[in-house]
């Protein structure tokens, strides 16, 4: 099992150095670095918590509420520094499903080979 969680580990290390992560990491501290982009999310992390309660309660939300969060959802959608940072987790996703996907092969693989490995 040791073997598995180093190899794992190493898997992360890996990703960490790839163009994408890096790129990923540059957009989320842009993006955290604005004040009115942070400010932008905790308002609509309020409202959606608003939203949610109403829904919870078995209640329709306010129509101020989620005129509200529409408006705010639009204009972070609307910034470039949040638009750069939607891409790069997309990329970065993509990047993902690859490694998943290479995974699962290996699984399948592994499964049906009659090799016994030492663990």
């Amino acid at each position: 099992m040791a073997g598995i969680l180093d190899m794992a580990k190493d898997l992360g290390a890996a990703l960490a150095r790839t163009e994408e992560y890096k790129a990923l990491q540059r957009a989320s501290e842009s993006v955290d670095g604005e004040r009115e982009l942070v400010e932008l999310r905790n308002k609509l992390r309020d409202l959606e918590a608003q939203l949610e309660a109403s829904l919870r309660a078995g209640r329709e939300p306010e129509d101020e509420v989620k005129q509200a969060y529409n408006e705010a959802a639009e204009e972070l959608q609307g910034k470039p520094e949040f638009q750069r940072l939607v891409a790069a987790q997309a990329n970065f996703e993509k990047v993902m499903y690859k490694v998943n996907e290479t995974m699962a092969k290996g699984l399948q693989e592994g499964a049906q080979s009659r090799i016994i490995l030492p663990s």
